[in-house]
């Protein structure tokens, strides 16, 4: 029999049944709510109705009916809602997908990853690629709707000419894309992918691009190369000077701080953020890279050690390869003295690294891990990579100053 009205006002906790299925369920809390109880297949199951509040006895009883007309067709009431409800869901994501962009999921998917880059260059790249090259064929396209015939109009026109930034770009491209679908926004496969797919349409990377070494200078010329830096003024050729003698990045001289030097260890110690592996980096430092320190000028309130033309300002990129175009001014008719042999192009500081590993390698002798390591170069070998995990400081130490000898023309077991 149906509860009557009073009863339902009245009932305490429990459960209440209203017949046909349907009990009236009362929390401790005095919440109410509906519950249809059914066997299918040889299986007893529940399923709620909506609470007393929001559907009152007569619109629940006539629920209960219908759910009971179903029950009786083989319908099990759950199972139809569940399917019900993902056929919503589903006309809802097609929906998205069909008005969301490729410019929006990648602006998405770039604030999502910003924080686990590096720095904002990083962040800035991936959206200057992926609007200029990417942005005309596909930014306003719906990213559901986008097929390798696309992906192949963005990256054909620079798969020869641009092959590294067509290959950068086709890997953030496929990025966004996946990302995309783990949003639901596309299914299927991903057609900027390379393995399978891409790989039979378009030429292997290492097939056409060229592989474009830094200019250096042969490190028999180093030595030449140094006394003729040692005459030259201004903060631009110490720092290269600098760069020279502890074999590392000009990025990582230009901006390094008073802080980071241990005079008493003479090491130098270079942030994480500052390392192209985004480790922190020790480098011991020779003796002519501690007098050539303790030579410069301080600021009070400027730490940086290589003073920029602006106050409280590092250098800037271009400080210290100014330097080597104004040695390479010559008087016409004369040929530039430092160039790469091989390219006739003129050297660069980082050049300087590669000086330093052929003179690790053919003078020094030295293994090929440690220079490895003073050079920050991540092995690609993941097993030597492991075995040599440590620093390697203490053996580094004299190979640095072994370099920094022959580099000034000093007496060196290795020079």
């Amino acid at each position: 029999m149906a509860l009557t009205a009073l009863q339902i006002k009245h009932a305490k906790e429990g459960m209440h049944a209203d017949g046909s299925g349907l009990y009236l369920r009362v929390q401790a809390s005095g919440a109410k709510s509906w519950i249809f109880r059914f066997q299918l297949n040889n299986k007893r199951r529940e399923m709620g109705i909506g609470t007393l509040a929001a559907k009152p006895a007569p619109e629940a009883r006539s629920e209960a009916a219908q759910l009971a007309a179903m029950i009786r067709n083989g319908i099990d009431p759950i199972e139809d809602r569940k399917a019900k409800a993902e056929l919503v869901a589903l006309e809802s994501q097609k929906t998205a997908a069909a008005v969301t962009t490729f410019r929006q999921v990648a602006t998405a998917y770039i604030d999502n990853h910003r924080a686990s880059w590096k720095n904002a260059k990083h962040a800035q790249q991936w959206e200057n690629t992926l609007e200029q090259y990417a942005g005309p064929v596909i930014g306003s396209k719906p990213v559901c709707d986008i097929t390798t015939e696309d992906i192949l109009s963005i990256l054909q026109p620079l798969w020869i000419t641009k092959t590294e930034t067509a290959s950068r770009l086709r890997s953030r491209i496929k990025l966004v894309l996946s990302y995309a679908k783990a949003l639901k926004l596309r299914h299927g496969e991903n057609p900027a992918v390379w393995r399978g797919h891409l790989d039979a349409i378009l030429p292997k990377e290492s097939k056409v691009k060229k592989i474009q070494h830094q200019p250096a200078l042969p490190y028999q010329l180093v030595s030449d190369f140094m006394k003729k830096l040692q005459t030259a003024s201004g903060s631009g050729a110490r720092a290269l000077e600098f760069t020279i003698l502890t074999s590392t990045r000009s990025s990582e001289v230009r901006l390094a701080e008073w802080s980071e030097i241990n005079f008493d260890t003479q090491l130098w110690t270079i942030p994480g953020v500052r390392m192209k592996a985004n480790r922190e980096h020790w480098v011991p430092l020779s003796h002519q890279a501690i007098k050539l320190l303790k030579n410069l000028p301080r600021v009070e309130g400027n730490e940086f050690i290589f003073l920029g033309a602006r106050d409280k300002r590092p250098l800037s990129d271009m400080a210290l390869s100014a330097v080597i175009r104004r040695f390479n001014e010559v008087d016409e008719g004369q040929d530039a003295p430092w160039i790469d042999p091989t390219t006739g192009r003129q050297i660069v500081p980082h050049g300087f690294r590669s000086s330093f590993r052929d003179w690790a390698a053919e003078v020094g002798h030295y293994p090929r891990e440690l220079a490895e390591h003073a050079l920050a170069h991540s092995l690609p070998d993941k097993v030597e990579a492991a075995y040599h995990r440590g620093t390697m400081l203490e053996r580094r130490r004299p190979m640095m100053q072994a370099w920094a000898d022959y580099a000034t023309c000093k007496d060196s077991p290795n020079s």
